[in-house]
């Protein structure tokens, strides 16, 4: 899941506030509706990746 992705198309804006080594920070605004779109997507996203990993067949370890 590309959670900046899932932000910005939310309508959140997305900056980078700084690069250390490998990490980057950002900093997320937006409007109320923004958010409330950006949680409705995370939601759906998590749903979709736990159906898929359900409906894969179950190993068992010999």
């Amino acid at each position: 899941m590309d959670i900046v992705k899932i932000a910005r198309t939310a309508g959140l804006q997305i900056l980078l506030d700084a690069r250390i080594g490998r990490e980057t920070y950002h900093s997320v605004s937006g409007s109320l509706s923004s958010l409330q779109r950006f949680a409705d997507e995370v939601r759906a996203a998590t749903a979709d990746e736990f159906a898929a990993r359900s409906e894969q067949p179950e190993r068992h370890e010999a």
